[in-house]
């Protein structure tokens, strides 16, 4: 997959585990940045079970990048303290 593709899937994938945890985006860089980082987690931990990872940018991929956001944004959120916006 090239880089356009991975910061694609990324802000994608970010954008809605965002949306599923905290209801709101973090912001479009941090979205794009979790998101990748998800991928690569999301990745890891369906390798872990048996699954396979990011196969490219397809429907599965952009499930197992938004599983492992979430993982992410939640670590993230327990770590950060999970401010509340107004």
């Amino acid at each position: 997959m090239g880089i356009i593709a991975w910061l694609v899937l990324g802000l994608i994938a970010g954008f809605i585990a965002s949306k599923l945890v905290n209801r709101q985006g973090e912001g479009l860089i941090l979205d794009m940045v979790l998101g990748i980082v998800g991928a690569i987690v999301g990745g890891f931990v369906f390798n872990a079970f048996g699954g396979a990872g990011v196969t490219g940018f397809n429907i599965y991929s952009l499930i197992v990048a938004v599983i492992g956001a979430v993982i992410v944004l939640v670590i993230y959120h327990a770590l950060v303290g999970g401010r509340r916006r107004i």
